[in-house]
C-alpha cells in the first residue's frame, strides 16, 4: 500500500496544459481523435450514397437523410450547407448523417449526382 506522503502527493487538477480532449487526455492543439474518427468513418463506407425520408420519432413530420457521402467533415459541412440552400429548407449534420427537413429526395438526388456521387433512394 502506498504510504500517505505518496497518496497526498499525487497532481489532482491543473491548468498548465489549458483545455484537454476527453477521450485522449492531450491539449486540444494536439489531439487527434477527430481526425482518426473521421478516417474510421471513411473507411466504413462503401462509396454509395443513400438518401431516405424519415418520419420516426419526429411526430409525423418528414426529414430527408443522406447517409455514405465519402467526403471529410469539413468537407460534408459545406454539402450540407449547399444542399439546405438548395432546397430552401434548414437542416443539420449529426454523426456524418445530413438531415433537410421536408421531402427532397429527387432534387437532392439530382444534386449529388451532378457532383459525381453514387446515389440511391433507400427506405420509404
Amino acid at each position: 500500500m502506498p504510504s500517505l506522503q505518496d497518496q497526498l502527493s499525487r497532481l489532482v487538477y491543473s491548468t498548465e496544459g489549458g483545455d484537454t480532449c476527453s477521450d485522449c487526455r492531450q491539449p486540444n492543439s494536439e489531439c487527434q481523435c477527430q481526425d482518426l474518427a473521421d478516417d474510421q468513418r471513411l473507411a466504413s463506407l462503401d462509396g454509395i450514397v443513400r438518401i431516405r425520408r424519415e418520419t420516426s420519432g419526429r411526430k409525423g413530420k418528414g426529414v430527408t437523410t443522406i447517409t455514405g457521402v465519402p467526403v471529410a467533415e469539413a468537407q460534408l459541412k459545406k454539402l450540407t450547407k449547399q444542399l439546405k440552400q438548395q432546397c430552401g429548407t434548414g437542416g443539420s449534420l449529426k454523426d456524418g448523417v445530413i438531415e433537410i427537413q421536408g421531402d427532397h429526395r429527387e432534387k437532392i438526388k439530382g444534386l449529388l449526382e451532378t457532383q459525381g456521387f453514387t446515389v440511391k433512394l433507400a427506405g420509404g
